[in-house]
């Protein structure tokens, strides 16, 4: 794993050094948008809608619809003056029971190690928290965004998980929660009887996705029996590195003519006829009176070759 942030922890007068790395990973299957005839990849290009001009990176900025049509345009030094923390510290505001948060709050999760001389330290805070039975609410910022998230101790190890924010959770708003639904108690003790008769321990390593694994046999079967497409030219190359080792190659073999050396390429052979001329004029003598015109007017062409060479 790679650590994608480093920090550390304020626990009162304690500062723990930290690394974070990612926790959870992605494992769905992929796919590229590609043309169905080829298989050539799809291409996008950035464009203005105003002018139609394509757009480089460095011309792009952020811009905050007002409505209206209306836009306002930030640059990174709007940005620079925003009061976010740049002491890069998860800083530890309180200890809850972990009751009293709502999953619905969790966003991502990060496993935090401890950096240097922080493994004391790391132990004591991760062995409190156990102790006491309570996560820790901490602040940390992470690619230029202030979070709410909570400290917590999984398999030894301590885990930030980050936060929404209170006014980010949607209200539920349904007609069915204004009308007045009864249950009868036997629908009641039925329903709580199916709920005892498939009751369980949860042991997520018994669960899997059925869906990617069916989706991952049919890529199999379609490698196995070789049906895919494969483009003429995978990945376009740059032009001017074609360019330059055509260049190269033909400068290579231009050498060594003119050293003397034998080129194995077909190219180099083709100055050969120039070389070969004066056999053809000696045997042109020997020849009889009726083959001597042909051999006349093959000499302008010797004198071509001659000029050319």
């Amino acid at each position: 794993m790679r650590a994608i942030w480093k920090g550390a922890v304020s626990f009162g007068l304690v500062s723990i050094a930290v690394k974070l790395y990612s926790a959870t990973e992605e494992k769905d299957i992929r796919f590229h948008q590609v043309h169905r005839t080829d298989g050539g990849r799809i291409k996008y290009q950035r464009t203005c809608s105003v002018d139609g001009e394509v757009v480089s990176y460095d011309d792009i900025a952020k811009g905050y619809d007002i409505g209206g049509g209306e836009m306002v345009i930030l640059t990174d030094e709007d940005f620079a003056d925003l009061p976010l923390t740049t002491s890069r510290a998860i800083d530890v505001l309180e200890f809850v029971p972990a009751e009293q948060i709502d999953p619905i709050l969790f966003a991502k999760s990060y496993y935090l190690e401890p950096e240097g001389q922080a493994a004391k330290p790391y132990v004591l805070l991760r062995d409190a928290l156990q102790d006491a039975d309570r996560v820790a609410i901490v602040k940390i910022a992470i690619r230029q965004r202030e979070q709410l998230a909570t400290l917590r101790v999984h398999e030894g190890v301590l885990v930030l998980n980050t936060m929404l924010w209170p006014d980010e959770v949607r209200t539920p708003d349904f007609g069915f929660l204004d009308e007045d639904i009864e249950t009868r108690p036997a629908e009641l003790a039925m329903a709580s009887s199916l709920i005892d008769s498939m009751a369980g321990s949860f042991k997520a390593e018994e669960f899997t996705d059925n869906y990617r694994a069916a989706l991952q046999e049919v890529i199999d079967a379609k490698v196995e029996g070789r049906e895919i497409v494969q483009p003429e030219e995978a990945e376009e190359a740059p032009a001017a590195a074609v360019d330059l080792m055509a260049a190269l190659k033909a400068s290579v073999e231009r050498a060594k003519a003119a050293r003397g050396e034998s080129a194995p390429a077909p190219a180099a052979a083709a100055p050969a006829p120039a070389a070969a001329a004066p056999a053809k004029k000696a045997a042109a003598k020997k020849t009889t009176a009726a083959k001597k015109a042909p051999a006349k007017k093959a000499a302008p062409a010797k004198k071509a070759v001659k000029k050319s060479a």
